[in-house]
């Protein structure tokens, strides 16, 4: 007797019907698009299969006309060229056909996310809302043959030996899921099929390598957390209020958001840092996005300078706000008659351009248009009736001065309101216990999280009344946080230390530090 492997036993008894254990009414599916984001790219081509009881009942492809060119590269890939879509049907000339064979039926494809983001994108275009709950045949792939690391499409056709004639064409894509189904029936029993499709028709939303048990794990509490890939690059840093529900939202916007998009494709582990509020999270997130600096976190970087305003007197008796350079390290970079701060003189710019537009001032008073007031001629702007006139004498300089100040007053840099540095004290009730943690801030500047009464004394301060602080070590987080002026932590901490609304929602109590001195020690 010939020895013949599995798949060599597959092929001499091939199987025409798929196991019970797949839903009954699916529509397997692949669309071809001119490029991979929903919210830009529009699909060139559909292709899918019904498949009612095990069966395939019914056959459907179409050429879409995208309504834009295809780039060169997406040709050489799926040899689809412009003068092929040209005269075929645009998407919404087929929706109704195409909404027909979806209604009522599991939508399958592989790495089900990116069709499903297309098709309802091209459907919200209409002002249809189209939802459906996709199985991806990647994620039955995974569970299914854990054996195997890899399983995009060309890997499974390899896997069984499938033969396809027009590899990323959506009718030969949508074939091949089908005969990889076919395949899987002859290996696997029904109730194992059934479970792995019960299990992420619950979790339709989630990355082809995280797990249900990976989302279960996560707190419902504040924190940051982590997504890393299969060889622990860290792509992405967050933080929330309630952890589980955050990260659940990445996975829940039919790549809406670009971003979520190409990341979705590469997390393979989850981790987080808890903490005790909201302020505890944000802090500990700013930082980490430095320290750490994921793929996909293209904000909060490190900066060494930042611009503000000044209100100044032009000698014919109006205020110019002017927009200067001030480094981080200098001690007066908190001043109370300055306004800001800005990344860049462009970002204060854009600040001006909407406070002018919402308490109609000049923009040529503000320096925004060139001219000053040595023209008599009125501004573009008052003649759009957005300026009052104050370039052209019918509106006084004093009604603009208080009009430029009125606009600036939310901007004012916030002087430090304490002597010495603080304590900020974050308090949560977990079970019956209260459990704390503490940051040392001076000036504006985060300085450290402390663990212990002796902390302090090591740092040079004491508590005027000092609470019960732990006495055994708490767990470290990640981040090295640096001894310097942070903007983002600025803006953080004055959204929190000043607002004693906010503080008190947050269970957060902020102590006054004091210097030890002689008499302190004795």
């Amino acid at each position: 007797m010939t020895n013949l492997t599995q798949t060599d036993w597959i092929d001499e008894h091939p199987q025409t019907q798929l196991s019970p254990g797949f839903p009954d009414k699916m529509v397997l599916l692949d669309c071809e698009t001119t490029g991979g984001r929903a919210s830009y790219h529009r699909i060139t081509e559909i292709g899918l299969l019904v498949v009612e009881g095990g069966q395939v009942v019914e056959q459907w492809q179409t050429l879409i006309n995208p309504e834009r060119s295809i780039p060169a590269g997406i040709t050489r890939l799926t040899g689809i060229t412009q003068e092929m879509v040209n005269q075929a049907p645009k998407f919404a000339e087929v929706a109704d056909e195409l909404l027909a064979k979806l209604n009522d039926r599991v939508l399958v494809a592989h790495h089900a996310r990116f069709d499903y983001g297309f098709l309802k994108r091209e459907f919200a275009r209409m002002g249809v809302k189209y939802h459906d709950q996709p199985l991806c045949s990647v994620k039955i792939s995974r569970l299914l043959y854990p054996q195997f690391k890899r399983h995009g499409l060309d890997h499974i056709i390899r896997r069984f030996g499938l033969s396809i004639n027009n590899r990323h064409r959506a009718m030969d894509d949508a074939q091949m899921i089908w005969r990889f189904f076919l395949k899987t029936s002859q290996i696997h029993q029904q109730d194992d099929i059934k479970a792995v499709c019960d299990q992420l028709l619950k979790e339709h939303t989630l990355p082809s390598r995280i797990r249900r048990a990976d989302i279960d794990r996560l707190p419902r509490s504040p924190g940051v957390y982590y997504f890393y890939d299969e060889r622990d690059v860290l792509l992405y840093v967050g933080k929330s209020i309630n952890i589980r529900q955050r990260v659940l939202s990445h996975f829940s916007q039919d790549h809406q958001n670009h971003k979520d998009l190409k990341m979705s494709a590469s997390i393979a582990r989850i981790e987080f840092d808890s903490t005790l509020s909201d302020f505890g999270a944000q802090i500990l997130e700013s930082n980490q996005i430095k320290e750490l600096r994921p793929l996909y976190n293209s904000r909060l970087r490190k900066i060494r300078r930042l611009f503000r305003m000044s209100c100044e007197m032009h000698e014919r008796g109006y205020l110019y706000p002017d927009i200067k350079a001030v480094d981080i390290d200098d001690s007066d970079h908190i001043v109370q008659a300055l306004y800001g701060l800005f990344r860049s003189p462009r970002q204060a710019q854009k600040k001006l351009l909407k406070l002018a537009d919402h308490f109609m001032l000049c923009h040529r008073l503000l320096g925004l248009e060139p001219g000053g007031v040595a023209s008599s001629q009125p501004c573009f702007r008052y003649q759009l009736k957005k300026c009052q006139g104050a370039c052209c004498g019918q509106e006084s300089f004093v009604s603009h001065n208080q009009r430029l100040q009125q606009a600036l007053r939310g901007y004012q840099q916030k002087v430090w309101p304490w002597q010495q540095a603080i304590v900020v004290e974050e308090r949560a009730q977990v079970g019956d216990e209260w459990e704390q943690q503490f940051h040392l801030v001076d000036d504006w500047v985060y300085l450290q999280r402390i663990h212990a009464a002796r902390d302090l004394m090591d740092l040079g301060y004491h508590w005027q009344q000092q609470p019960d602080l732990p006495r055994a070590p708490v767990k470290q987080n990640k981040t090295t946080y640096a001894d310097r002026f942070d903007l983002d932590i600025y803006f953080i901490l004055v959204r929190f230390l000043l607002d004693p609304e906010k503080l008190a929602i947050n269970n957060i109590r902020i102590h006054e530090l004091f210097p030890i001195t002689e008499s302190t020690t004795a």
